[in-house]
C-alpha cells in the first residue's frame, strides 16, 4: 500500500505541474479584459468541445453518480440521461447567445440581460444566481477532492482540499478562462477514460460479464424497478417518474447558468456547439454513463452483498456510499491504473470548479466593480480585480465545504436548481419577445424562493416527490407569463431593444423555411422523449423487455431511450440547425453595438 501511495503522489504532482504550466502560459496572453474573462472570443473549436464537456460533467459524475446508483439502483440510473439533458440547454441557448454576444460585445450575461430588459435588477439577480451556483458547486468539488485524498493516501480531508484549491486558484487567476479551457481539454479525456477503467475493473473483479449480469438480475426489486410515477407521502429518497424528470430539470441548469453564457461568448465561431452537444456529450459521455457508471454502482452493490467490498460507516451507522469509487479503485486496480484513476478523479473535480471560479470572478468584476465602483477601470485593473474575486470565491467555497458537513451534497443540488431558474430570462431574450422586464424579474425572484423553500426546509423537501427545480420553474414561469401579459407592455427604448434583438436572431438563427415541417414534428417528439426517457413513462420500463445480453428490463429501456435521445439531439442541433453556424454571413458590422450602450450605462 505504501508504494501505491507514493506512486499516487508522484502522478498527481505531475498532473498539477501541467496545470501550473498552463496557467503560466495563459498569463502571457491576457492583455485585455476580454482576453482574461472570455479568452478574447477566440476559443478554438476542439478546445471548446473538450472544455465544455469537462465543465458539464464534474467530480459528481466520477464519484457521486456511481455511489447514488449503488444506493438506489436502476431507478436512479435514469440520471445518466443528464448526458443529454445538460447539452439540451446548450442546443436551445448557446448559438443564440454567441450571436448576440458577438454583435453587442457582451462579456457577461448580466450585460446581456441589462441591455435587453433595460433592468439593473436583472443584472444583479444574474450575479446572485452565478454566486449561489458557483460557490456551493465548487465547495462540493473541494470536499470531494479532500475525501478522495483521504481514502487513497490517508491525508486529512481538509489538507487535500487546500492542496487542490491552491493549484486551481493559481492557474485560474493567472490565465483566466483561456487557461481553464486548455487544462479542461486534458481533464475531459481523463474523466472519460477513468470512468471506463474503473467500470471494467469492477466487472473483472466480479468474475466477468456473465457473472455480473446474473448477479445483477438477482438483486432485490428495489434496485431494478422504478417505484412509481408519484408518491403523495414519500418515506425516503424515492426516485419516482416525476422526481426523475424534475431532477433532470435541475441538471439542465448547468448549461443555462450564467457561467455557460460566458462560455458561449468566448467562442471564435458557432461551429463547435453541435459537436459538443451531440457527439462529445450525448453520444460519448452518454455511453460512458449508461454502461460504465452503472457497472460501478450495481457491481459495487454485488461485491458488497457478497462480502467482497467493505465500505466505511458514518457516525449514524449508515454506509458511507461516497467512498464506493475510491474503494473500488483501491480493491480492483493495479498500481499503474490506480495512479491513472486517481489523476482522472482529481481532474473531474477540478474541471467544473475552475470554470465557475473564472466566470464568477468575471461577473463580479464587470457587473459590480466596473458598473458601480469604477466605470473607467482599465483592462489591467479589471484583470487584477478578477483575480482577487477568484481567490474570494474559493475562500467562500472552502468555508461552505467544511461548515455544511453532511449537507454539502444537498447544496450541490441546490446550486443547479438555481441555475435552471435562468430559463425564462433566456427564453424571453432569445425566443419569446412577449416576456417583459417586470415579468422576468418577478418570476426569477419567485423561482429562487420556491427552490429554497422546497429544498432547504427538511419537512417540506420535494413535495409529491417533485424536485425543487420543478417547483421553482413552475412558480417562475407562471409568474413571468402572468405579469408579462397582464402588466405594462414594453414601450420606448425597451421595445426598440427587444425588436432589434429578435429581428437579428430571426435573420441569423431561425429554422430555415424548408424545415418547418420537421420543426413541428420535433415539437411533438421532444416532449414525448422527456416523458418516456426521464419522466412518468419510465415506469413502463420495469417489465417492458426480457433480459437482453443478460441485462434487466429497466436497463434495456434506458439504453433504447438513450439512443433515441442521441437521435433527437442530432435532429435538433444538426438538421434543424439550432447549433450550426448561421447561414447568413456575419460581417464586421455584426460585432458592433447598433444601439449604443454608452447612454444606458
Amino acid at each position: 500500500m505504501g508504494s501505491a501511495v507514493s506512486w499516487v503522489w508522484f502522478g498527481v504532482s505531475l498532473y498539477w505541474l501541467y496545470c501550473i504550466f498552463m496557467g503560466l502560459k495563459g498569463l502571457g496572453g491576457t492583455k485585455t479584459a476580454s482576453d482574461y474573462f472570455i479568452a478574447g472570443r477566440q476559443l478554438p473549436m476542439w478546445v471548446f468541445v473538450l472544455a465544455a464537456t469537462a465543465t458539464s460533467f464534474s467530480g459528481w459524475t466520477f464519484i457521486g453518480h456511481p455511489a447514488t446508483l449503488f444506493k438506489s439502483g436502476l431507478a436512479y440510473a435514469f440520471a445518466s440521461f443528464y448526458a443529454i439533458t445538460i447539452p439540451f440547454s446548450g442546443v436551445l441557448f448557446l448559438k443564440r447567445q454567441w450571436l448576440v454576444g458577438k454583435r453587442y460585445d457582451f462579456i457577461t450575461p448580466g450585460e446581456m440581460f441589462r441591455h435587453y430588459y433595460d433592468s439593473e435588477a436583472m443584472r444583479l439577480l444574474t450575479v446572485l444566481v452565478a454566486l449561489v451556483f458557483s460557490v456551493p458547486y465548487l465547495a462540493v468539488q473541494l470536499k470531494a477532492c479532500g475525501l478522495l485524498f483521504n481514502k487513497l493516501t490517508g491525508l486529512p480531508v481538509y489538507a487535500g482540499a487546500i492542496l487542490l484549491s491552491i493549484v486551481v486558484v493559481f492557474y485560474v487567476a493567472a490565465g483566466g478562462l483561456k487557461s481553464v479551457a486548455w487544462v479542461d481539454c486534458l481533464q475531459c479525456l481523463l474523466l472519460i477514460v477513468g470512468i471506463v477503467v474503473v467500470g471494467i475493473s469492477t466487472i473483472v473483479a466480479i468474475g466477468g460479464w456473465d457473472a455480473f449480469t446474473a448477479s445483477v438480475r438477482g438483486l432485490e426489486a428495489k434496485y431494478l424497478e422504478v417505484p412509481g410515477i408519484i408518491k403523495f407521502k414519500a418515506s425516503g429518497p424515492e426516485w419516482t417518474g416525476l422526481k426523475t424528470l424534475t431532477y433532470m430539470f435541475a441538471l439542465m441548469g448547468i448549461q443555462a447558468a450564467p457561467a455557460f453564457s460566458m462560455w458561449a461568448f468566448a467562442n471564435k465561431s458557432a461551429r463547435p456547439f453541435r459537436w459538443q452537444q451531440v457527439i462529445a456529450s450525448s453520444l460519448v459521455v452518454g455511453a460512458v454513463m449508461i454502461f460504465f457508471t452503472a457497472f460501478q454502482g450495481l457491481g459495487g452493490q454485488v461485491l458488497h452483498q457478497a462480502g467482497n467490498l467493505d465500505l466505511p460507516s458514518k457516525a449514524d451507522g449508515s454506509l458511507a456510499t461516497d467512498a464506493l469509487v475510491p474503494t473500488l479503485m483501491l480493491k480492483t486496480l493495479p498500481t499503474p491504473l490506480l495512479v491513472f484513476a486517481a489523476i482522472a478523479a482529481l481532474a473531474a473535480m477540478q474541471s467544473t470548479g475552475a470554470a465557475y471560479m473564472s466566470t464568477g470572478g468575471g461577473m463580479i468584476t464587470r457587473d459590480l466593480f466596473v458598473r458601480y465602483l469604477r466605470p473607467n477601470a482599465t483592462d489591467a485593473e479589471q484583470i487584477w480585480f478578477g483575480r482577487g474575486c477568484v481567490v474570494l470565491i474559493t475562500v467562500l467555497a472552502f468555508m461552505v465545504a467544511f461548515i455544511s458537513g453532511d449537507q454539502l451534497v444537498l447544496l450541490g443540488g441546490l446550486a443547479v436548481s438555481y441555475g435552471f431558474q435562468m430559463y425564462p430570462a433566456l427564453i424571453g431574450s432569445l425566443f419569446w419577445r412577449r416576456l417583459t422586464r417586470q415579468g422576468i424579474v418577478a418570476g426569477l425572484v419567485a423561482g429562487l424562493i420556491g427552490v429554497s423553500v422546497t429544498y432547504m426546509i427538511q419537512g417540506f423537501r420535494y413535495p409529491l416527490t417533485i424536485h425543487s427545480a420543478g417547483w421553482g420553474i413552475l412558480l417562475n414561469m407562471t409568474i413571468a407569463v402572468l405579469v408579462s401579459y397582464l402588466g405594462p407592455a414594453r414601450t420606448g427604448d425597451e421595445l426598440v431593444r427587444a425588436d432589434e434583438f429578435h429581428n437579428y436572431l430571426r435573420d441569423t438563427a431561425a429554422v430555415p423555411p424548408e424545415k418547418r415541417r420537421l420543426k413541428m414534428l420535433m415539437w411533438v417528439l421532444t416532449p414525448l422523449w422527456f416523458v418516456f426517457a426521464i419522466g412518468p413513462g419510465i415506469v413502463l420500463g420495469n417489465h417492458a423487455f426480457p433480459p437482453v445480453f443478460g441485462l434487466p428490463s429497466l436497463w434495456v429501456w434506458q439504453i433504447v431511450w438513450w439512443l433515441a435521445g442521441v437521435g433527437m439531439m442530432y435532429v435538433l442541433a444538426f438538421r434543424l440547425e439550432m447549433s450550426t453556424p448561421p447561414r447568413v454571413p456575419l460581417g464586421d458590422e455584426d460585432s458592433t453595438v447598433l444601439l449604443s450602450r454608452a447612454g444606458e450605462e
